[in-house]
């Protein structure tokens, strides 16, 4: 009898997932449930779709019915799974199966990819007209749709997201202010060095900023018409939530699976969920909804980057189909392209290592991205992160004009190796063309500006 795989989620974990299962075993009946409309899509998008880049139906891969005619796998679209059980009676029968549009439907193995949810503070005001998330196409949609109406835009929030947004929204002719709890645009991933410059960027570019200060009240009546923080009032007529994301563990709840120190679903390298401290056979999780392991010091992290759900799913699928494939622990490498500016980071930022009680010292260099004699060479900043008791190169980021994401590719590598800034210098070569590159690229100059302060 063919083995029944069941998918909750179509993200990019989710459908990654569903195509590993397949890839695995052909024979599998294989189904996937979704909330949502449409399938296989990148939300970072969105904001570039808003600013007219390009266009809902571009940004989406593939249909249910591209699923259905060259994979074999069912999506079962707007259909929320209801219930969910994964039980062993006292006389040794197991029930597993989930109710979904109120249907039942068994299955032999389950893969839990039901992502994140927005994080939207518990204030007055989030339930009226003009208050939206960036999350879903129709997430998208619908803030397409009100825009049209609008003329001031709040964004709370000023992750990479926020600050995309906030950027197309100012393009576009919307008058945006970004309110930001922290003390800097970019937080927990980058340090304030160089996310300052990022925050000077978009206020050249006419993004407003209020900084420290948390949305405390969306205030209108019948719709939004202002937002309160910290004792002031900012009129605006819509307010876009881009305040992070919590893992989605409702059903992982249901189910009695054990959640992590960060809130999220603690698995094995297997990517099998554990129930009371013990692995479950038969059902795996991906995505938003899980927690990883550092790569850099043992410990938890969160990893919701598309990149690193994608590999999740392609793990979680396999499994499920009966192979054995593990994922290992993460640096989480991300870049962000922001108008004419790119920011990438991986490995620790300095809070987080601080998190994990690491002490640190840094080297920086400034330069280009080409040759200085090579017309369209772009300003690059390099920050390196070191261990100050190791040595070791344990984070790095970048802001350049273009190509911060190979130079970020290299340095998460270094830090895989667990190269010392020493031994870096030892080994770095770097490929240089006049066009593309220094004889001596800024990463180097930044390494050695690490190592030069080690040894002070």
């Amino acid at each position: 009898m063919a083995r029944k795989i069941i998918v909750i989620g179509s993200g990019a974990a989710g459908m990654s997932a569903a195509s590993s299962a397949r890839n695995a075993d052909p024979e599998a009946e294989i189904t996937v449930f979704t909330e949502d409309t449409d399938v296989a899509y990148s939300p970072c998008m969105i904001p570039w779709v808003l600013e007219g880049k390009s266009d809902w139906d571009g940004m989406i891969m593939h249909t249910p019915e591209w699923y259905a005619k060259e994979r074999n796998i069912k999506i079962l679209t707007q259909t929320k799974v209801e219930h969910a059980v994964n039980d062993r009676a006292k006389d040794g029968t197991v029930t597993k199966n989930i109710v979904a549009g109120g249907k039942t439907y068994e299955y032999d193995s389950l893969i839990l990819a039901t992502g994140g949810k927005v994080f939207i503070p518990p204030i007055e005001g989030t339930d009226l007209p003009g208050v939206f998330v960036v999350r879903t196409v129709n997430d998208g949609k619908a803030i397409e749709s009100y825009l049209k109406k609008s003329d001031k835009v709040v964004i709370a929030g000023a992750g990479v997201i926020g600050l995309e947004l906030a950027l197309s929204l100012v393009n576009i002719g919307k008058d945006v202010t970004v309110i930001e709890m922290m003390d800097q645009v970019i937080p927990r991933i980058a340090d304030k060095d160089m996310a300052d410059p990022m925050q000077a960027y978009l206020e050249s570019k006419g993004v407003k900023f209020v900084m420290k200060a948390p949305v405390q009240a969306v205030k209108g009546n019948g719709k939004v018409e202002s937002v309160e923080s910290l004792g002031k009032s900012y009129p605006c007529d819509m307010v876009i939530f881009a305040t992070g994301v919590r893992a989605n563990t409702d059903i992982a709840k249901e189910l009695g699976l054990d959640i992590g120190q960060l809130g999220a679903l603690a698995v094995a390298p297997t990517l099998q969920c554990y129930r009371k401290g013990r692995l479950c056979p038969d059902i795996f999780a991906c995505g938003d909804v899980i927690q990883c392991q550092s790569a850099v010091y043992s410990g938890p992290t969160m990893s919701q980057l598309g990149s690193s759900a994608v590999k999740e799913g392609r793990v979680a699928g396999a499994n499920a189909a009966g192979q054995k494939s593990q994922f290992g622990p993460v640096m989480s490498p991300w870049v962000s392209v922001i108008g004419d500016k790119q920011i990438a980071g991986t490995g620790m930022s300095l809070g987080l290592a601080s998190w994990y009680g690491v002490s640190t010292v840094t080297g920086k260099a400034a330069g280009l991205t080409r040759a200085r004699y090579y017309p369209g060479a772009k300003e690059m900043t390099v920050k390196v992160i070191g261990d100050k008791n190791t040595h070791r190169i344990i984070g790095a980021q970048i802001i350049a004009g273009e190509d911060a994401t190979g130079r970020i590719d290299w340095m998460t590598a270094a830090i895989a190796s667990g190269a010392t800034a020493e031994q870096f210098l030892v080994d770095a070569e770097n490929a240089y063309c006049p066009p593309t590159s220094q004889v001596r690229d800024v990463v180097i100059s930044a390494v050695e500006d690490l190592a030069k302060n080690l040894k002070q």
